[in-house]
């Protein structure tokens, strides 16, 4: 079988870009080589990883777990399903927390529910004067994050644990975070390949619960973990800014504040100490 023959076979069980990516990294050859050489042969071996990979997709496996890698910001970073795929609306949070470290010679920051490592290395790499810590209770996740660490490069202090718990007496200047926030019972999670990611780093899994029981928890410990003056930020649902605000201001946070993802959806809420 030939590239163009694989591709147009696999066109009529899956999306045509995921088809191409998928031939792609199957095979090693370029967008180039398929459009001017089409009639190169495929191996065997390839084409039945090939294969094996169209099924997969066509039974709504994500993309990035079979390939084993996905695109944020401009790097490539490994995941696996022990860990969400990363989204560019949690672009925003790494935006607004960069806002917060500019023109400081040095910073504390850590990130809780690291997860594939994406907001810990994008800002360690990007304001080279902070300090990163990360926290995670997955130790497949921790194993996802410090490869990706190493990788690119990023220095990042990882640890193991249940949002603070692992960070007795340790202040910070900015707390980061995107927590599990759905809902238990959301038919979202049932739908777009969500049955596939991690329903820990998803749901706070609280029956009957509105998907805030992990922003209450890292809410109200944060303030013991905070420099004078700190941040907190988290990322939250489309219809939870007006109770993550409260909550901000609950807890002791002055001026909370949400901010909007590229399509006007709330998506980041923070305050300071």
């Amino acid at each position: 079988m030939t590239l163009g023959e694989a591709l147009a076979w696999a066109r009529q069980k899956i999306d045509r870009l995921d088809a191409r990516l998928l031939l792609q990294y199957a095979t090693g050859c370029t967008h180039a080589d398929l459009l001017a050489r089409p009639e190169t042969p495929v191996v065997a071996p390839a084409f039945d990883q090939f294969a094996e990979w169209v099924a997969r997709r066509a039974a709504g496996e994500p993309l990035a777990y079979l390939v084993g890698e996905a695109e944020f910001r401009g790097r490539i970073f490994q995941v696996s399903p022990d860990v969400l795929i990363p989204r560019p609306e949690t672009e925003v949070l790494i935006d607004l927390a960069l806002d917060r470290l500019a023109g400081r010679v040095s910073a504390a920051v850590v990130d809780l529910g690291t997860g594939s490592g994406i907001v810990a290395v994008s800002l360690a790499l990007e304001c080279p004067g902070t300090v990163v810590s990360a926290v995670d209770l997955s130790p497949g996740a921790l194993a996802v994050a410090r490869n990706n660490a190493g990788r690119l490069g990023a220095r990042v202090d990882f640890h193991a644990g249940d949002w603070f718990a692992p960070l007795a007496g340790r202040r910070f200047d900015l707390i980061v975070s995107n927590p599990p926030y759905v809902a238990d019972g959301d038919p979202h999670l049932e739908q777009d390949g969500l049955p596939h990611e991690p329903r820990m780093a998803l749901s706070d899994q609280e029956p009957g619960g509105n998907g805030l029981a992990c922003i209450r928890r890292i809410v109200a410990a944060a303030a013991a973990h905070l420099n004078p003056g700190g941040w907190l930020l988290f990322e939250h649902g489309y219809d939870q800014g007006a109770a993550s605000r409260n909550l901000l201001a609950e807890a002791g946070f002055k001026a909370p504040f949400t901010h909007p993802d590229l399509a006007g959806i709330d998506r980041v809420s923070g305050a300071q100490l």
